[in-house]
């Protein structure tokens, strides 16, 4: 997941002024969608163990039900390639348990049902704020890790190699043998698909780019498969090898959209097993929805803002629906939803249209469905997969922080070794053992203590008063809303207290900015100016470190002053504080009077080295010639100049 995106500045972009042009352009951007949304549904499908038709399902349930409950108006709710892992691994586990195969799919569907409902009640009890709890990186890394899962399933279908079964890890170390075991003509219509996908985003020609890449790949996978008779049952022989071909090449639809509703098996539910993947689809759907609706907001050229709580109600209730009809758990897709936008949409009647456009292909078009080889499709996923993990994911986490990246690969490591659930807790562990490690309190990991100063005359500045990350960021967040949004002003975040400032909240409060923004209001960032930031990267990690120095004390007369100055100098000691002052002088003898010197204190702040050189200097040459004294103390220092980074946060309004 790259960065928020603030919204286009009022002016930039030309809205349609008239009810017919407006209604055009969400007309036109439904049908666009519609040609990249289709064989993303039947490839998910597939890559999840279930008919073809469940993720078509889904897409025309999500498109009509969450239209009339959510306020969110450009995202598209769909089937998405980071659920496959979930529904595949319920699917498996039930046919592990010696259920068939559409047995298992039966209750998988059970267990989409009863999330669905969880997701109802999520709604009910305004829990969409948790969105906003989970570490970014973390999530980073989650994503990451479905993207190579999502690879190491479907390059073997891409491929032809269809016998290929395991975990991921497994998945991942068979992907050599399957390129040596390879079926030709398979293969490459799965190689072409990828070079499609990979190659049209990359041409110059603007009106090249905004041809849908996949609809390229399915008219070309579907004429290339036509050409070599995949549809006939039978070998080929190449090589001296021989090979097959036949429809288990091709995507398998019903003739009959009635006849393809399945009902939900409720006896899953009885068993424990099945809660484990309720809990997932749940939490993970949820999660992802959440974060592409939050991310879509952020491109919507009209700065409407989705209530997350709303829009969570509605796809519950479409999960519902779509589960007991024989669908895909759905989320907001982000994919889709951008392509949206791309092409001029403006009202929920896009995302009503393309749904609609689903239907009408599937209920009038099923054999033409049925020509479309899987490999097509696979590599569809696979290139999918491939930006979810592309390299640059890694470099721009690394480029935020090392700490990022052990977070980011820590999650994506347990997520391939463990399931979803386990891998994005292991990220939140190590992040908060990274929080531990810096000093963080125990108890200021989920609460944050802020002073309020609030006048009529300016802006209301919220100063906190312990660390600012991930796990307290929500209670945080509610003042910033209230103070600002609800109360209508301007407000001032200021973090001088605050000696740690995690990624996670400089990227939401970059976020939030934007939020604000959106409504005519101000946030400004002030008090980063002492801390040091973890990366050159502007939303990394700030901490307030205190270096230790050394301050050294010297009680010297006025004849030696610049001499010991220079001396200072020439070791490399910077600036020092002169301070004449008066000695009381007391003989040891009762009968002596006391005498008063003059002197001068000279305090030097420096590094532990120019002090033991120092010292050296007094004690060989300067004090046993004139009895001088000197104290040296161990202290804290902070320069509150210009930093790199810390001021560039102040106008995030203005400058990104």
């Amino acid at each position: 997941m790259s960065e928020a995106l603030l919204p286009i500045p009022s002016g930039m972009m030309a809205e349609p002024t008239c009810l017919g042009e407006r209604l055009g352009k969400d007309l036109f951007s439904g049908f666009l969608v519609f040609l990249i949304a289709l064989p993303l549904c039947l490839g998910i499908s597939l890559a999840s163990g279930v008919p073809a038709v469940a993720g078509v399902l889904t897409a025309i349930v999500g498109s009509l039900v969450c239209a009339l409950i959510s306020d969110s108006e450009l995202t598209i709710k769909g089937p998405a390639a980071g659920l496959i892992v979930i529904v595949l691994g319920a699917v498996n586990e039930f046919k592990g348990m010696g259920f068939d195969e559409y047995q298992a799919y039966r209750m998988m569907l059970a267990v989409g049902v009863a999330s669905g409902v969880i997701q109802i009640l999520f709604g009910l009890l305004r829990t969409g704020i948790l969105g906003e709890f989970f570490p970014s990186s973390a999530v980073h890394g989650l994503l990451a890790a479905i993207g190579i899962i999502i690879i190491s399933k479907q390059f073997h279908v891409a491929v032809g190699v269809m016998d290929v079964k395991g975990e991921p890890l497994y998945l991942l170390s068979q992907i050599p043998s399957s390129l040596l075991r390879m079926n030709p003509r398979v293969a490459l219509i799965g190689g072409i698909s990828l070079a499609v996908l990979f190659g049209l985003p990359l041409m110059k020609q603007q009106w090249v780019r905004r041809i849908p890449a996949q609809m390229v790949v399915i008219i070309v996978a579907m004429l290339m498969g036509s050409w070599m008779h995949f549809s006939a049952n039978g070998n080929y022989t190449l090589g001296q090898h021989e090979y097959p071909l036949g429809e288990q090449f091709l995507v398998s639809v019903p003739a009959n959209l009635i006849k393809a509703l399945t009902s939900p098996d409720f006896r899953a539910l009885e068993l424990m097993a099945a809660w484990k993947w309720v809990l997932m689809f749940a939490l993970i759907g949820s999660l992802e929805s959440l974060l592409s609706a939050k991310a879509i907001d952020t491109l919507d050229p009209l700065k409407r803002k989705t209530n997350m709580n709303k829009d969570l109600l509605a796809i519950g209730v479409a999960n519902t629906i779509a589960a007991s009809l024989g669908g895909l758990p759905m989320i907001s897709e982000i994919v889709r939803s951008k392509a949206n936008i791309d092409n001029g949409a403006r009202t929920r009647l896009a995302g009503v249209t393309h749904g609609l456009c689903i239907l009408a292909f599937v209920a009038l078009l099923p054999g033409f469905i049925h020509q479309i080889p899987m490999a097509a499709l696979a590599a569809m996923l696979v290139y999918t997969g491939f930006r979810l993990a592309s390299p640059k994911e890694f470099a721009h986490v690394a480029h935020i922080g090392r700490e990022q990246l052990v977070i980011f690969v820590s999650t994506l490591i347990g997520v391939l070794a463990t399931d979803l659930l386990i891998g994005i807790a292991i990220g939140i562990v190590v992040n908060f053992l990274f929080h531990l490690y810096h000093e963080v309190p125990l108890r200021s990991l989920f609460s944050v203590s802020v002073d309020v100063e609030h006048s009529p005359e300016g802006p209301c500045v919220i100063r906190t008063q312990n660390p600012a990350v991930f796990s307290n960021w929500i209670p945080l967040r509610s003042q910033i809303m209230h103070y600002g949004m609800e109360l209508r002003n301007h407000v001032v975040v200021d973090l001088s207290q605050s000696h740690v400032v995690d990624h996670s909240v400089m990227e939401k409060l970059h976020s939030l900015q934007a939020d604000f923004v959106s409504q005519g209001l101000k946030l400004e960032i002030r008090g980063l100016g002492a801390h040091q930031s973890e990366s050159e990267h502007w939303l990394a990690t700030r901490r307030l470190v205190l270096p230790k120095v050394v301050r050294l004390t010297v009680m010297i007369d006025l004849a030696h002053e610049l001499r010991v100055l220079r001396q200072f100098h020439e070791f490399g000691g910077g600036e020092s504080r002169i301070t004449p002052c008066t000695v009381v002088m007391i003989p040891g003898e009762e009968s002596a009077s006391m005498r008063r010197v003059q002197r001068v204190q000279i305090e030097m702040l420096t590094s532990e080295r120019i002090t033991r050189m120092m010292l050296g200097y007094l004690s060989q040459e300067a004090m046993p010639a004139s009895g001088l004294s000197a104290t040296v103390e161990k202290v804290h220092g902070i320069s509150f100049g210009a930093r790199k980074n810390a001021a560039s946060f102040q106008n995030l309004s203005a400058t990104h």
